[in-house]
């Protein structure tokens, strides 16, 4: 059954009265501008990871990296758990540990960022990718249990 809400929405989409909105995108799928916040961030990660990934890829084989908007954040007052990244109270990254889920199914570990927290602490896209980038030494380091200038090889 359709309501009035329904008929309006599809009335708005399909007309645009006086031509005067937008006809088509406002730039072509292949230039960078076209990419989402979301998108961006994505790509940032991935060229984070991969100097990381090219010095340690026999150890990161059994590792994913994710990527959340914001983290889910439990009012429980319980200390903070294992595995996660804070600036203050706010999570910027977690890495969960390899295990078995509910259905009792292997599960492997990774590393999730949270990118809204990330993106609200840079001022920049430099900042931005440098704030990625030791987020994800950080993390990594936790997984293989060293320090983190050894990840970066310093």
């Amino acid at each position: 059954m359709a309501t009035a809400r329904d008929y309006r929405q599809r009335r708005r989409s399909r007309r645009d009265r006086h031509g005067r909105g937008l006809r088509g995108t406002l730039y072509p799928a292949t230039l960078p501008a076209a990419a989402s916040r979301a998108e961006r961030f994505d790509a940032l990660v991935l060229d984070a990871l991969e100097p990381i990934e090219a010095r340690w890829r026999h150890e990161l084989t059994k590792l994913d990296v994710a990527v959340d908007d914001v983290p889910e954040v439990r009012e429980n007052g319980h200390a903070p758990a294992d595995g996660v990244l804070h600036d203050g109270a706010v999570p910027l990254s977690r890495l969960v540990p390899a295990g078995v889920d509910r259905a009792g199914l292997p599960t492997r570990a990774r590393i999730v960022l949270y990118r809204r927290p990330l993106e609200a602490r840079a001022k920049d896209p430099s900042e931005l990718a440098e704030l990625v980038h030791d987020v994800l030494v950080e993390q990594v380091a936790g997984y293989l249990g060293v320090e983190p200038d050894v990840i970066e090889g310093e």
